[in-house]
């Protein structure tokens, strides 16, 4: 008998408290100081892009109806050939566009994955540091339904977070 109870208060004694929490990803991630900077870049970036190609696309309206005022003067020769010579210009501009807009895009997809593992080493990182068995991630399509209150520590984690990482933030925007 002594030895059986001896060997459930050993087993109690073993088995650890589990240390666990959820982060709303979700908000952690757009709240990110560091996301939002990129995301201020990639507006800024995808503006310019888009002020340049306007200009383009201005100028290429301006041709087309510089040769619609002329068209009538031409020879059929010289209207074929200045209407094939657009539609190439067309297509060039419009490969030009596409070609742009994809880099932007894949080099934006690109820095979002970044931050996004950069987040989530963090929160490895924070919960070996603090003492957590799990720290779930929470999002829209509501993977944690029920939490007991205190078990939401985005708020703590996502000031931890701009505190490590927002500081370089600041420092490259006060350089610009």
């Amino acid at each position: 008998m002594l030895l059986t109870v001896m060997g459930v208060f050993t087993l109690m004694a073993c088995q650890e408290k589990e240390k666990t929490a959820y982060v709303d990803n979700k908000v952690l991630v757009q709240d990110f100081e560091v996301m939002k900077s990129t995301e201020e870049r990639f507006n800024k970036k995808s503006e310019a892009m888009r002020k340049r190609l306007d200009s383009v696309a201005r100028a290429f309206q301006e041709e087309v109806q510089t040769y619609q005022k002329e068209m009538s003067t031409l020879s059929l020769t010289k209207r074929q050939k200045r209407e094939e010579a657009l539609m190439q210009k067309q297509q060039i501009l419009q490969r030009q566009q596409q070609a742009e807009s994809n880099t932007l895009r894949e080099e934006s997809d690109q820095a979002i994955d970044s931050i996004i593992t950069q987040v989530k080493d963090f929160v490895a990182d924070y919960g070996k540091n603090n003492g957590y068995t799990y720290i779930f991630g929470s999002n829209e399509t509501a993977n944690i339904m029920y939490a007991k209150e205190g078990k939401d520590i985005t708020k703590t984690v996502l000031e931890a977070l701009n505190k490590k990482y927002g500081s370089a933030v600041k420092d490259t925007t006060d350089k610009k």
